[in-house]
């Protein structure tokens, strides 16, 4: 029987680099949360990154929605990171 009361956990983990990766995957979450911001479905996501669970994907822009200003800043600072290294 389904109930309310089951929750999903998040499947999002955090690599020796500090990374955030959706599910098994290399795949990140800025990847994942940059191609739903351009417009893309969760499906077209998983198409484009074949090693994405859909489950996962709807889940990781779940937990963006519910986090947004976290995530948003998450993102900033891995750009500037990434401007660092450059």
């Amino acid at each position: 029987m389904l109930t309310a009361s089951r929750t999903v956990s998040v499947p999002l983990s955090t690599n020796a680099d500090g990374v955030i990766l959706v599910g098994n995957t290399r795949v990140t979450i800025d990847t994942v949360v940059g191609n739903y911001k351009q417009g893309l479905s969760p499906e077209e996501i998983v198409f484009r990154y074949s090693s994405l669970d859909l489950s996962d994907v709807y889940s990781t822009i779940a937990f963006y929605l519910s986090y947004q200003l976290e995530v948003e800043e998450y993102l900033k600072q891995r750009q500037r990171i990434a401007k660092g290294i450059r």
